[in-house]
């Protein structure tokens, strides 16, 4: 868990991906719910611009960490496909690298629209697992490197779906945006390991990070809609 959260917290620490959050936050209003909120980073910085900002995640540990990490905001235990508020009640709605861990995402779609005022805002952001962009000098062994992690998450290509996902669940006015993070630097090597690919390949990127020739780029994938009536 420690490590998961340290590597979390790099991520969110990089520039390209604080740009993201703050373009994902505009209009959504003035009571968000941030569902698979995780250690609620992005509550704590909506809460800070005034927001009535609520999270949600399955986690305990992880909820515990976010209520030290954030006292301004609001946080519950809660499943995506069940969350712990009324019809309605919410003008916003968000889902961070949420959306790839469930089984049957769409049951997150509609939940997300239950909990939605009329013409509130959904916000989906997420990767695509096969979408990695990494330099290498063995491609083949890169390829099979990032199929081999997709294949272990639930719903490696959900964001490709998710302009489908909000149109079939009583979404509007929907939108897809693509923001890409690029690495260059030893930062990422932490990522890289989380492939599970094997030490020879990771040495080569470790090596390539000291002589400034490290290339990954990572695709994210944000669509919006609004609930219709």
């Amino acid at each position: 868990m420690a490590e998961l959260i340290s590597l979390l917290d790099a991520f969110d620490n990089l520039p390209r991906v604080r740009e993201l959050r703050e373009h994902a936050y505009r209009g959504l209003g003035d009571v968000v719910v941030d569902v698979g909120c995780g250690t609620g980073r992005a509550v704590g910085e909506l809460a800070a611009a005034g927001t009535r900002a609520i999270g949600v995640d399955l986690d305990p540990g992880a909820i515990e960490l976010a209520r030290e990490r954030w006292p301004a905001g609001e946080f519950h235990v809660g499943d995506a496909t069940a969350i712990p508020l009324d019809d309605g009640s919410v003008t916003g709605y968000r889902a961070d690298k949420l959306l790839h861990t469930l089984p049957e995402p769409e049951l997150a779609v509609l939940e997300a629209r239950r909990v939605l005022a009329p013409d509130g805002r959904a916000v989906l952001i997420g990767q695509d697992w096969d979408t990695w962009v990494i330099d290498s000098d063995d491609p083949e062994l890169t390829r099979a490197i990032v199929h081999a992690r997709a294949d272990r998450v639930r719903s490696p290509r959900v964001a490709r779906r998710h302009r489908n996902l909000l149109l079939d669940n009583g979404f509007t006015d929907v939108t897809v945006e693509v923001r890409t993070i690029v690495w260059t630097d030893a930062g990422c090597l932490p990522a890289l390991a989380d492939l599970g690919a094997p030490r020879a390949w990771l040495d080569d990127q470790a090596a390539r990070a000291r002589a400034d020739r490290l290339f990954v780029a990572l695709p994210f994938f944000l669509a919006t809609g609004i609930r219709a009536d």
